[in-house]
């Protein structure tokens, strides 16, 4: 499962770090107040996972096993490091908006569990299409959460008016208490259709890019070793 249209699949659909995995909620429920913010904040992780995942990859047989963690911790950190130059000069209001939580993406358990679990095993290829698709798919779920919670709590999309001027805001939806409510919302109809789609005999399992034929295996059979 290492082709680029797999490794897309597998995180946008089948690995939703947001709406599967459960993963980087931090972000997810503290930047989503806006379309705005939630695509920013995708998208800037998405890069972040993309290169890193390519690097690690690329660096994976010279990285001894003991210090395989600090050493991904060092290259991520790079790239966030160069990523959030670039938000500051050319994207200043994006940068203030997400604040913190752009730095805090180094220890973000998203790109360190790729990291450890797909691009330290696997060709560098297929570990850059993992972090797109896993970018993708934590982009698509904090967009989503953002576009749900600015339109109950504020009446507009990604700053733009939709509803009508009698409309009365729900502002809990803004706060810190609509994250929790809409990511709930959102989790219950993801599992609603795959409920549905497992009924019609479609093939919902969670996979992680492991195919169980260890013979076969690009990680050279060693999964077990490595934890």
């Amino acid at each position: 499962m290492n082709r680029p249209t797999e490794r897309l699949y597998n995180g946008i659909i089948k690995e939703n770090p947001t709406f599967v995995l459960m993963l980087g909620m931090c972000p997810t429920l503290a930047v989503t107040t806006s379309a705005m913010n939630g695509l920013g904040m995708g998208l800037t992780t998405m890069v972040i996972l993309a290169m890193s995942n390519l690097m690690i990859s690329m660096l994976r047989k010279f990285i001894p096993d003991g210090v395989r963690m600090p050493a991904f911790i060092v290259i991520v950190a790079s790239f966030v490091t160069i990523v959030q130059f670039l938000l500051e000069g050319y994207l200043p209001s994006l940068y203030s908006s997400l604040g913190i939580y752009i730095p805090l993406i180094v220890v973000n358990c998203i790109i360190l569990g790729r990291a450890e679990a797909y691009a330290s095993k696997n060709p560098p290829i297929a570990s850059l299409f993992d972090g797109i698709g896993m970018g993708l798919g934590f982009t698509i779920g904090l967009t989503s959460i953002g576009i749900v919670r600015e339109v109950i709590g504020a009446g507009t999309i990604f700053g733009f008016q939709i509803m009508p001027s009698s409309y009365e805001p729900i502002t809990i939806f803004i706060l810190a208490p609509g994250a929790f409510l809409v990511l709930a919302m959102l989790t219950a109809i993801q599992n609603k259709v795959k409920m549905r789609a497992k009924e019609k005999g479609k093939e919902t399992k969670i996979g992680s890019g492991c195919t169980g034929v260890c013979g076969s295996c690009p990680s050279g059979n060693d999964c077990g070793k490595r934890g």
